[in-house]
C-alpha cells in the first residue's frame, strides 16, 4: 500500500476539485477519525496549490462525556496539517428516530448553515467506498428502492464526497503516511449500532463466503443503479408538482408507473413531515395499495404521524397534530 494511499487520497480530490478558482472557500467536514483526517490533509496539499481557503469544521455533538476533548484532540491534529481555519460547533441533539439518525440529522443541520453563511460551494465530507458499501447493505436490509440501493451520491447539492472510490484501509494508511493520529470512535465498535454490526459481521462474512470483493461489487451495483433513479426522481417530482400533496386523484396516480407512483407518495409523506429516511417499502407497500389494490383498506399510519387515506376515490394526507 505504502505511499500510494495518500497519492491516492489526493488524487481523489484533485479530481473533485477541478471546479475551483484561487480563493474559493472549500469546507470540510471533521470528525477526527481517520478518513475525515485523510480527506482534511488531502484537501490542505491540494489548496495550498490551488490558492484555496479550506476550512475545517468539527462538530461536538455533546453525546459522550469527552466529546469536547475529542474535538480539541481533532483541532490540534488539523493544526498539526496547518489548518488556520478551524470552526468547531458544539451542537444539541434531539433524538427523535434513534441516535445515530439524530445525530446525522443535527450534524448536516449545521453544515449547511455555515456552508449558507459563508456562502460556500462545496462542502466535502470524508465517506468512503467501504461507507457506501455498508448504505447499500442497509438499504437491501430496510427493502429500500432503487435510491437506497444507488448509495450515497458524490455530490448532493453543496456536499460532495471524494473519497467514495477509497477504502477505509488507505484512509488509515494514509493518515500514517502524513504521521496523524486519528480518533478511534468507540461508537463504531459498539456493536449495538447496525451499521457497526454490518461492518464488523456482515461485509467480513460475505468476503469470506462469496468470496473478496463483495464491497467493491456492491459499490458497482450502487453506481449502475443511480443513473436510473436519477431519471425516475426528475420524473416523479415532475409529476408531483402538479398535484396537490395532500389530495390526490386516485385515477391520476393510478395513470403512471408504479416506480413513479411511489416516489411521489415519498415524496408526499416526507413533505408532510415524516422523519428523513424512515421510510421503507413497509411503509409505502401499504399506500401504494389504496391505489392498486383497494378493498376497503383502513387509515395508514406512518412516521413522523402521518396518516394516508383514500376516500371517494381520492388519495388525502395529514399529519397529527
Amino acid at each position: 500500500m505504502g505511499a500510494n494511499s495518500s497519492t491516492a487520497v489526493r488524487s481523489a480530490i484533485r479530481s473533485t476539485l477541478t471546479f475551483a478558482s484561487a480563493g474559493d472557500q472549500i469546507l470540510v467536514g471533521v470528525s477526527g477519525g481517520a478518513d475525515s483526517l485523510a480527506l482534511a490533509a488531502g484537501l490542505f496539499l491540494e489548496a495550498v496549490e490551488k490558492v484555496l481557503k479550506p476550512i475545517a469544521v468539527i462538530i461536538d455533538h455533546g453525546l459522550q462525556d469527552n466529546s469536547e476533548t475529542v474535538s480539541n484532540n481533532a483541532r490540534l491534529e488539523l493544526e498539526k496539517i496547518g489548518y488556520k481555519d478551524i470552526r468547531i460547533i458544539k451542537i444539541k441533539v434531539e433524538v427523535t428516530d434513534g441516535i445515530e439518525a439524530s445525530a446525522r440529522r443535527s450534524r448536516y443541520e449545521a453544515f449547511n448553515k455555515l456552508a449558507l453563511e459563508l456562502n460556500a460551494k462545496v462542502f466535502l465530507l470524508g465517506h468512503t467506498k467501504d461507507d457506501q458499501a455498508e448504505t447499500v447493505l442497509l438499504g437491501l436490509a430496510r427493502g429500500s428502492g432503487t435510491r437506497s440501493l444507488s448509495g450515497m451520491a458524490h455530490v448532493n447539492g453543496v456536499f460532495v464526497r471524494p473519497l467514495l472510490s477509497i477504502s477505509r484501509s488507505q484512509t488509515v494508511a494514509a493518515c500514517a503516511e502524513w504521521k496523524l493520529i486519528p480518533w478511534q470512535d468507540p461508537h463504531n465498535s459498539n456493536e449495538k449500532f447496525t451499521r457497526v454490526r454490518v461492518r464488523e459481521k456482515v461485509l467480513p462474512n460475505m468476503e469470506k463466503e462469496i468470496g473478496p470483493g463483495v464491497a467493491d461489487a456492491l459499490v458497482r451495483s450502487a453506481r449502475l443503479l443511480r443513473d436510473d433513479a436519477d431519471a425516475l426522481d426528475e420524473w416523479a417530482a415532475n409529476e408531483f408538482s402538479k398535484f396537490n400533496p395532500t389530495d390526490f386523484d386516485i385515477a391520476e396516480l393510478a395513470e403512471l408507473p408504479k416506480a413513479v407512483r411511489t416516489r411521489i407518495l415519498r415524496m408526499a409523506i416526507y413533505a408532510l413531515g415524516a422523519p428523513a429516511g424512515s421510510l421503507s417499502a413497509e411503509h409505502i407497500d401499504p399506500v401504494e395499495a389504496l391505489i392498486s389494490a383497494w378493498h376497503g383498506q383502513g387509515v395508514c399510519s406512518l412516521p413522523g404521524g402521518v396518516k394516508v387515506a383514500r376516500i371517494s376515490g381520492r388519495l388525502s394526507l395529514l399529519r397529527e397534530a
